[in-house]
This record gives structure tokens, C-alpha cells and sequence, in this order.
């Protein structure tokens, strides 16, 4: 009897924790447009569709905090898509890395820390990122280095599907596979629309899933990118596997949480006026009153 009461109350602890990422990551979408409204610019879709998989990241996954940066065991993280760093910076600000107030009110300013891609002079960001395809290549080599020096360390990075159409991502896929790198894991928001257009019209990515085990990678496919049990799972999967590299391909919206943004390349980067930010912000507390 203690035993099932036991396994009733994680499954109770599980299920509120994950009520309570949700709602987290639709307080981290408003922290988020009123950081770009104050910088008075952003790259808003692709800060809305990755949210989820930072969230869970930052929250429950990794072994990374304001206090173990200096611990060689911390787990790695690169945000290869750094163009989505108002997303990252909220998630930051949120896990304490630097103060809230004074990212919103310096962010995109002159002389302001807070610039418009990673950089590796803020608290808790491991590496500037931003030009393309460059994320994973690292993360091999942070990944690697793991390996040879026995530490017990995690790496991921998140890449824009629109982002694949950089050979170095694909020399990275190889060199993760050929090392046998279990301890990496990459993940791809899969939202479908880059600046140019659709990523099917530009560069077509349909046979990611087939691509990525073609290089020897273990792949999940997470049909709802931006759910956060789902995601969970496929994470938890990555933990067990061995002797290759993982990716989780996360099929999820740009745009997401609001009728106004959801699946338009021309929230790619933009700035909402007054009557779209009204809606925006109605649209987010709706989602979250369904948690």
C-alpha cells in the first residue's frame, strides 16, 4: 500500500510539474514580447516556437544554474538559432543568471550587454551564436572533449530547421556519429518557415528523421514540439541512449500562442503595434488558463 500511494504521489508531483512548465513557458512568451517591444526589436516566431523546448531544458533537464558555472560536471548548452535570444534571455533572466529589470530595460540599446545574438559575456551563455550552423560543430567539439576527459556532462544545442541548409551542420552530424558522442544531444525547431519563405520552397527538409539516421544518429520524432510532456519523454529517451548521438526533430509552430503570429514568415522578425499586442497578450492568458 505505501508503495502504490508512493508511486501516486510522484505521479501527482510529475503531472503538476509539468501544469506548471506550461503555464511557465506562456509567462516566458510575455516576458519575451514586452523584451522585443522595449528593444523595439526581434526575432518574435522563432522566440515563440522554441519556448517549449527551452522551458524544459533550463527547468528539468539540465544540470546548469547560476551557481554551477564553474563545475567542470555542468551540463553544456549552445543555442545555435541565436537569433531566437530574446527567448533565451527570458529563460536566463528567469533561472536567475542576470537581473530581469535590467535586460528589459537595456535590452537592444546602445552600449547595452544585452545585444541581439548570445554572447559569451553574459552570465550562463556558453558561446556567441548567430551565424549559422555553427552550433552543432561546437558541440561536438564541447561534447568530445567530455568524452576524453572523463567528465560525466551533457551537451545540446538547438538548431533552426532553416539553419540546415549549412554544410557544417552536416560535418558535425558525421564527426558526432563517427565519436560515438552519447552524450550529445541536438534538437531541431522544426517550425517550418525561415526568413526567405517555406523551408519545403527553399531547401526542403522533409526527410530530416531518414537524413539524420542515415549519419548514424539516434532520432526522435516529437510530433507536438511545443508540449511539454512530450517533449519530457523524448528527452528522458536520449538519457538512454548509447554509443551514438541523439536529435530530436520537434515539429512546432513559429509563432506559437497566438492567432496573430502563429504560422506567418512575417512574424519572422517584427515588433507588434498596440492592437496586436493587446491580442497577443489575450491570446497567451487564454492558453493559460486551459492548464
Amino acid at each position: 500500500m505505501r508503495e502504490e500511494n508512493g508511486q501516486k504521489r510522484a505521479e501527482y508531483e510529475q503531472i503538476k510539474a509539468e501544469k506548471n512548465l506550461k503555464r511557465l513557458a506562456y509567462d516566458l512568451r510575455e516576458d519575451t514580447v514586452d523584451l522585443i517591444c522595449a528593444g523595439k526589436a526581434g526575432h518574435i516566431g522563432g522566440d515563440m516556437s522554441v519556448m517549449e523546448i527551452l522551458v524544459e531544458l533550463y527547468f528539468r533537464q539540465m544540470n546548469i544554474s547560476p551557481e554551477n558555472q564553474e563545475d567542470k560536471n555542468r551540463d553544456l548548452f549552445v543555442l545555435s538559432k541565436g537569433h531566437s535570444v530574446e527567448a533565451y534571455y527570458s529563460v536566463l533572466a528567469e533561472k536567475g543568471f542576470f537581473s530581469k529589470e535590467e535586460l528589459h530595460r537595456t535590452f537592444s540599446k546602445f552600449g547595452s550587454k544585452f545585444i541581439g545574438h548570445p554572447n559569451n559575456k553574459l552570465s550562463g551563455i556558453e558561446m556567441n551564436s548567430g551565424s549559422l550552423g555553427h552550433g552543432l560543430p561546437v558541440c561536438v567539439g564541447m561534447a568530445k572533449a567530455g568524452k576524453m576527459d572523463g567528465r560525466t556532462y551533457r551537451v545540446y544545442t538547438v538548431m533552426g530547421d532553416g539553419e540546415l541548409a549549412e554544410g557544417s551542420v552536416w560535418e558535425g552530424a558525421m564527426a558526432a556519429s563517427h565519436y560515438k558522442l552519447d552524450n550529445l544531444c541536438a534538437i531541431v525547431d522544426r517550425n517550418r518557415l525561415q526568413i526567405s519563405g517555406n523551408t519545403e520552397d527553399v531547401m526542403a527538409h522533409d526527410d530530416l528523421c531518414e537524413r539524420f539516421r542515415s549519419f548514424g544518429w539516434h532520432v526522435i520524432d516529437v510530433a507536438d514540439g511545443n508540449d511539454i510532456d512530450e517533449l519530457h519523454a523524448a528527452f528522458e529517451e536520449a538519457k538512454t541512449v548509447k554509443g551514438k548521438p541523439t536529435v530530436l526533430i520537434a515539429n512546432t509552430i513559429k509563432g506559437k500562442g497566438s492567432s496573430v503570429m502563429e504560422n506567418q514568415v512575417s512574424w519572422h522578425h517584427k515588433v507588434p503595434n498596440a492592437k496586436e499586442y493587446t491580442q497577443i497578450m489575450e491570446d497567451f492568458k487564454r492558453a493559460k488558463e486551459a492548464f
